[in-house]
């Protein structure tokens, strides 16, 4: 591999669709050869998704590439990003392999099967060598090819073994049929059997992984083809691909939204399930934003194009699953060692195998036909597949319940997290506040104080002024005049013939009305968290208006969801120690860290994490970001600043914490999924080898268990596609 470049250097990406790759040995082929070529510095390849990924200098040429993929025996070609991804074949369209293999296979082995049942039948022959000829040398030709091309690369792979081993049970049949004419003890069944049994495992095996990339496929089929643009007075329908940013759409009602874009005219509900797994339509209003993909529902809309093509939410979402899926998880590295030595390790026990079995009884043909079951029986598809397809099924199934994982190591990582951290506003919190409390004075009522503190808000885009607008709903509004806003301070205007203001503490303490009735009440409202507002008259305070962050609905049954699992958790957060203090005791985090700094929040991350703890941070802000990236696994909230979903190795489509016991619910079910499929994939070598060195297994048989290893390993990850997290069940 060629020497790293400094780290200032401009890597690009390239992802190749690379055939020919049929185990974990083809594998590090491709990946060797990928990483030969001058200027490339990572290389890595997906055998369920048969695609190699590589970073390298931007003046690396793709054809440089194909060529080391070509000369190594693996054809490829370059994947455009931005293109649509190329029509799937018709399911079946592979099959006719397997159904001619079996059509000429079946004759071969009725007489073996009827040995068994205590009948005699035999074919001549010249007739098994008619039938088991096409099988070896045309259904089986793709075995050579690949075969050759990893001797001549000096390695070896699955078809090597299928190659080598067939042809000596072919070969040993036509050299008995010469010797001994009439010679009933042929092998062509044998030879013709593995291969067909190969290619029906294969098969299987391609039907399956098309399930593993069900969420990928769905998610492009998310993207509409054409938009319907406003163009002065006309609505022209084009396609997408000519739709630019600042464009007006037209939605009609049940059709996809075909841009991201902000909502001009129009009212609906938009299903959004396969972007956010959100399972309940979702309202939008005149200045909401809207996703391309989503289903706009009953009423017609207007929408200002704000992204289009690559730079799209839906694009972004597929490429993170893409490039999860197309990553390695740790666990893989350790099987990628092990498959480089695997195949001459096999070689090498099955020739003294041959040599043990001749030595032993001079029977030079039950050596060859045991020596052929240790090669058959040895293949290591499922080796391959194991970690893989179960990454592919599980990122797949998390994507569809809003759960985008776009870091391998992320997922592996977060089946072990022992602390959670969270971020309080906009994670824990919905991150606006809310007016929650109202203290009027004596001669006051609650109503006559929100609508003098209404009046005086009506002019201003403040988040606090908002709040009190959106309680005062309902209420006659009430007319302000000489309105203007107090920097630093507050509002003042006149109301009913009354100069009032409105602000903080600070402006009831300049004009010397802090420290009256309502002195006591402010003191606990702040402590308790909240932000205070007076509404003061000339000469007297009118009352008190305190505002307050309001805990997410969700959040306290996902604080108790991962402490009933013996999860830690931890609050961190900027805000006050009131603040912080008051909703981590309603959600019972006994665990806070407030008015701590960006850094100091990763520096706390650190220090659990050095304490031994494997840590988890949520977060949502720009400020996140820090204690995102220090964690073991950083968990960001769609809907937050882009920098921390870049930060993060997980993402939640959904402003839902309960999704993040989900997240390390898929982790530990797909963790466990692969250990499953390495153990069987381990077993089924380490107990056939032996038994076909001992002569127990005949090749037929060492072909059908090879074919059901990699089918069974396969299987196995996809039962992955039937969980489903507890926040997406409780919304169903």
């Amino acid at each position: 591999m060629p020497a790293a470049t400094g780290h200032s250097a401009i890597l690009s990406d390239v992802t190749l669709q690379v055939r020919g790759m049929t185990c974990a040995a083809c594998v590090r082929r491709v990946e060797k050869a990928l990483q030969a070529v001058p200027g490339v510095q990572a290389a890595s390849v997906n055998l369920a998704t048969e695609k190699a990924s590589v970073h390298a200098l931007p003046n690396v040429p793709a054809d440089a590439l194909k060529a080391a993929l070509d000369k190594a025996g693996y054809p490829a070609t370059v994947i455009d990003a931005a293109a649509p991804p190329p029509p799937q074949a018709p399911r079946g369209a592979d099959a006719w392999p397997v159904l001619l293999g079996t059509v000429l296979t079946l004759p071969l082995v009725l007489p073996m099967v009827a040995g068994l049942l205590g009948a005699t039948l035999t074919l001549p022959g010249w007739l098994q060598l008619l039938l088991a000829t096409p099988v070896q040398f045309v259904l089986g030709a793709r075995f050579y090819r690949a075969g050759w091309h990893a001797v001549r690369a000096g390695s070896g792979n699955m078809d090597l073994l299928v190659a080598l081993g067939t042809t000596a049970a072919y070969g040993l049949s036509v050299y008995l049929m010469g010797r001994h004419p009439g010679h009933t003890h042929l092998y062509f069944e044998a030879s013709a059997a593995v291969i067909t049994l190969v290619l029906l495992g294969k098969f299987l095996e391609q039907r399956a992984k098309r399930q593993t990339t069900d969420a990928i496929r769905a998610l492009n089929a998310l993207r509409p083809g054409t938009a319907r643009v406003l163009r002065g007075e006309q609505v022209v329908e084009v396609p997408v691909a000519e739709v630019r940013v600042g464009d007006v759409v037209s939605v009609r009602p049940g059709d996809r939204i075909p841009v991201d874009g902000e909502l001009l005219t129009g009212r609906s509900h938009v299903d959004e399930s396969l972007l956010t797994g959100e399972s309940l339509p979702v309202a939008k209003a005149p200045g909401d934003r809207v996703t391309g993909g989503a289903i706009n529902a009953e009423g017609a809309l207007t929408v200002r194009t704000t992204a289009i093509g690559a730079e799209t939410a839906l694009a972004r979402i597929i490429r993170m699953v893409e490039s999860t899926q197309a990553a390695k998880a740790p666990i893989q590295r350790i099987v990628d060692r092990v498959s480089a030595v695997f195949v001459p390790v096999v070689l090498v026990a099955a020739a003294l195998t041959f040599v043990g079995w001749w030595l032993y009884n001079g029977d030079a043909e039950a050596a060859l036909v045991n020596a052929v079951s240790v090669l058959v029986i040895a293949c290591p598809c499922a080796l391959g597949l194991a970690t893989p397809t179960t990454l592919m099924a599980g990122t797949g199934v998390a994507a569809r319940q809003g759960i985008l994982i776009k870091d391998a190591e992320a997922l592996e990582l977060a089946h072990g997290v022992t602390v959670v951290a969270f971020d309080k506003t906009g994670t824990l919190t919905v991150g606006q506040p809310t007016l929650t409390d109202l203290v009027p004075a004596q001669g006051q009522t609650r109503d006559e104080l929100l609508q003098l503190a209404a009046a005086l808000q009506r002019t201003s885009s403040h988040p606090l002024a908002q709040a009190v607008l959106a309680a005062a709903q309902g209420l006659t509004p009430l007319s302000v005049a000489q309105a203007q806003a107090l920097p630093g301070r507050g509002v003042e205007g006149v109301v009913q013939g009354r100069r009032l203001a409105l602000g903080g503490a600070r402006l009831a303490q300049e004009r010397g009305l802090a420290n009256g009735p309502l002195a006591a009440e402010a003191a606990r409202l702040e402590a308790g968290g909240h932000t205070v507002s007076w509404l003061l008259a000339e000469h007297e305070a009118l009352g008190l208006l305190a505002f307050g962050d309001r805990i997410k609905d969700t959040a306290a049954a996902a604080v108790a969801q991962l402490q009933s699992r013996g999860i830690r958790t931890v609050m961190l957060t900027g805000d006050s120690r009131g603040a912080a203090a008051g909703v981590a005791q309603a959600l019972g985090i006994s665990e806070v860290h407030a008015e701590v700094l960006p850094g100091d929040k990763a520096a706390t991350v650190q220090r659990l994490r050095q304490g031994g703890a494997v840590v988890a941070f949520v977060g949502d802000g720009i400020n996140d970001a820090p204690a995102l990236a220090a964690a073991s696994v950083g968990f960001a909230m769609a809907g937050g600043a882009d920098v921390a979903s870049e930060a993060a190795g997980v993402t939640l489509m959904r402003g839902d914490p309960r999704l993040v016991a989900d997240a390390l619910d898929v982790s530990r079910r797909t963790y466990a999924k692969i250990r499953q499929g390495l153990f069987w994939a381990f077993a089924y070598n380490v107990v056939g080898i032996p038994l076909a060195a001992f002569g127990l297994l005949n090749p037929v048989i060492a072909g059908a268990a090879m074919a059901f290893s990699s089918v069974s390993v396969v299987g196995n990850a996809l039962t992955l596609k039937r969980w489903r997290g507890s926040a997406t069940a409780h919304r169903a």
